[in-house]
C-alpha cells in the first residue's frame, strides 16, 4: 500500500467526530424528532473512519439522509446537475490547463530567474527566491500544489546543494506554494464563489493584497531562519542591470498575469473568458516563443488536467448534494441559533469558525471542506454583518493551513516527494512558516476593511 493510500485510510477520524458531534448537538437541541441529521452524522463518521474516500462518504451519508427523511433519491442527480451547471465552473479546468502549459513550456524557469536576480544575493537568497517565484507563478496557476511542484522542483534541489537543511527547503516551497490558492486566479476562490454567488472578480481583487502581504511575511521568516543558520547569500550588491535583463528574457511569463487579470478588471473579458485566454497564451508562448512544449509535454498537461477536473467534479457532485441536504434539514438555522448569544461578538464567532476550519482542514480536502461547511456557516456570518468577500478570503486562508498540516497536507506531500524526505520531517520544518498564516487570520478577524479596499475601489461597496 502506498503512503497516500495509507494516509487516506487513516484520514477522516477527527473531523468526522467533530462534525458528527456538532450535528448531534444541534439536532438534539434544536431539531428534536428529526432523524435525518443524526443518521447523516453517524454514517459520515463511520464511513470516513474506516477509510472511505470523502466523496463516497458524503454520497453515502446523503443517501442515508434521503432515505430516512423519505426524500426522493433523484435529489442526488439534481444536486450534481446544479453543481455542474454554473458556467463559471469551466474556469477551473482551463486555469489548471493554463498553469500546466506555462509550467511545461518553461515559464516557471523564467520566473525563478527573475526572482534570483531580485533577492538571490541576500542571506537565504534561494529561500527568498522560492517565495517570490511562487508569488509570480501563483498568478498563473490558481493552485497551491501546482505552484509548489512547479517552483519547488527547480529551487528545492538548488537549496539542498547550497547547504539548506532538506526539511527547511521543502517547507519553504510548500508554504510559499500555498499562495497559489490566494493570489488570483484561485481555484478555491472560484469554488467559494460558486457556492455563495459572491462575485468572482471581487474575490480575485480581494485576494491580491493578502497574498502579497503573506508572501512578504514568509520572506521575513525565511530570512530570519537563514541568518540564524547561515544559509546561502553571495554578499553581492543588488544591481538593476541583471534584473532588467532577466525581466526582458522573461517578459512573456511576466505578461501572463498582466493580460489575464488586467483583462478581467478592465472589463475586457469575464473570468471564464480569461481562463480561455490563459490557455491560448500559454500554448502560444510555450510552443512558439520559449519552445519548451513538446507533444509529450502537451499530452502530460492534458492528462493532468483531465485527472484533476475529474476528481473535482466527482467531489463537487457528491458534496453539493450533501450540503443541499444539510440546508433542507435546517442545520444552518440551528447553528445560527446556537451562536445567537454571541451576536455581539462577531470576532469571537470568526475565531471559533477559524479554529474549526483549521482542525477539519488537517483531515479534509479543501474543496469538500468549502462546499460542505460554507453551506453551514455562510448564513451565520452574513447575519452577523461580516462581509461575504472577507469570509471568502478567510475561508481560503484556513484551507491554506490545511495544505500545510498532516495527514492531508497536499503541499507537504508534493514538497516531500521532491525533497526525498518523510512527511514527518517536513511537517516539523514547516512549523515556523505557519506563523505568518496565523497572523493573517488574526488580521482578517480584527482588521478586515483593508481586504475589501481594492474591490470597493474598483466596483464600489457591496449592497
Amino acid at each position: 500500500m502506498s503512503q497516500t493510500d495509507t494516509t487516506q485510510a487513516r484520514s477522516g477520524v477527527i473531523p468526522s467526530i467533530i462534525f458528527g458531534i456538532m450535528i448531534l448537538a444541534v439536532a438534539a437541541t434544536y431539531a428534536v424528532g428529526l432523524n435525518g441529521p443524526l443518521t447523516m452524522a453517524v454514517v459520515f463518521v463511520v464511513t470516513m473512519a474506516i477509510g472511505v474516500p470523502i466523496p463516497f462518504a458524503a454520497g453515502i451519508a446523503t443517501v442515508a439522509g434521503l432515505y430516512i427523511a423519505d426524500i426522493p433519491m433523484t435529489l442526488m442527480a439534481q444536486a450534481a446537475w446544479t453543481a455542474f451547471e454554473p458556467f463559471p465552473l469551466v474556469t477551473i479546468p482551463l486555469f489548471v490547463l493554463a498553469g500546466q502549459l506555462m509550467e511545461q513550456g518553461g515559464m516557471s524557469e523564467k520566473l525563478v530567474n527573475i526572482a534570483q536576480k531580485l533577492v538571490g544575493a541576500y542571506k537565504g537568497g534561494l529561500g527568498l527566491v522560492t517565495v517570490v517565484a511562487c508569488m509570480f507563478f501563483a498568478a498563473l496557476s490558481g493552485s497551491g500544489p501546482a505552484t509548489t511542484a512547479a517552483i519547488g522542483s527547480i529551487t528545492i534541489p538548488a537549496m539542498q546543494e547550497e547547504g539548506y537543511r532538506s526539511r527547511f527547503a521543502g517547507a519553504i516551497a510548500a508554504a510559499a506554494g500555498a499562495l497559489g490558492s490566494m493570489i488570483p486566479p484561485s481555484n478555491l476562490l472560484i469554488i467559494f464563489a460558486l457556492v455563495t454567488d459572491v462575485s468572482i472578480p471581487r474575490l480575485f481583487l480581494a485576494g491580491i493584497v493578502p497574498g502579497i502581504v503573506l508572501g512578504l511575511m514568509l520572506m521575513i521568516v525565511v530570512f530570519i531562519i537563514s541568518v540564524k543558520n547561515d544559509y546561502g547569500g553571495t554578499g553581492e550588491k543588488f544591481r538593476w542591470g541583471p534584473l532588467l535583463e532577466a525581466f526582458w528574457e522573461g517578459k512573456w511569463a511576466v505578461m501572463a498575469p498582466v493580460i489575464i487579470l488586467g483583462g478581467i478588471y478592465a472589463g475586457i473579458f469575464t473570468p471564464s473568458e480569461a481562463a480561455g485566454v490563459a490557455v491560448a497564451y500559454g500554448l502560444f508562448v510555450g510552443m512558439f516563443i520559449y519552445r519548451g512544449l513538446t507533444w509529450v509535454k502537451l499530452f502530460h498537461a492534458f492528462k493532468f488536467t483531465a485527472i484533476v477536473i475529474g476528481t473535482v467534479l466527482f467531489i463537487l457532485g457528491s458534496t453539493k448534494a450533501f450540503g443541499q441536504l444539510v440546508t433542507i434539514f435546517d442545520i444552518p438555522d440551528a447553528v445560527l441559533g446556537l451562536f445567537r448569544g454571541l451576536a455581539e461578538y462577531p470576532w469571537l464567532v470568526m475565531l471559533m469558525i477559524g479554529v474549526f476550519y483549521i482542525l477539519v482542514g488537517m483531515w479534509l480536502e479543501s474543496i469538500p471542506q468549502i462546499i460542505i461547511f460554507t453551506a453551514v456557516f455562510f448564513p451565520l456570518v452574513t447575519s452577523l454583518g461580516i462581509d461575504p468577500v472577507v469570509f471568502g478570503i478567510f475561508t481560503v486562508m484556513t484551507c491554506e493551513i490545511g495544505f500545510l498540516t498532516p495527514p492531508i497536507g497536499v503541499n507537504l506531500f508534493v514538497a516531500a516527494r521532491i525533497t526525498k524526505i518523510t512527511i514527518e520531517e517536513i511537517s516539523v520544518g514547516v512549523l515556523p512558516l505557519l506563523i505568518p498564516y496565523i497572523l493573517m487570520i488574526l488580521l482578517l478577524v480584527f482588521f478586515s476593511s483593508w481586504v475589501t479596499f481594492l474591490p470597493d475601489l474598483v466596483y464600489g461597496p457591496m449592497r
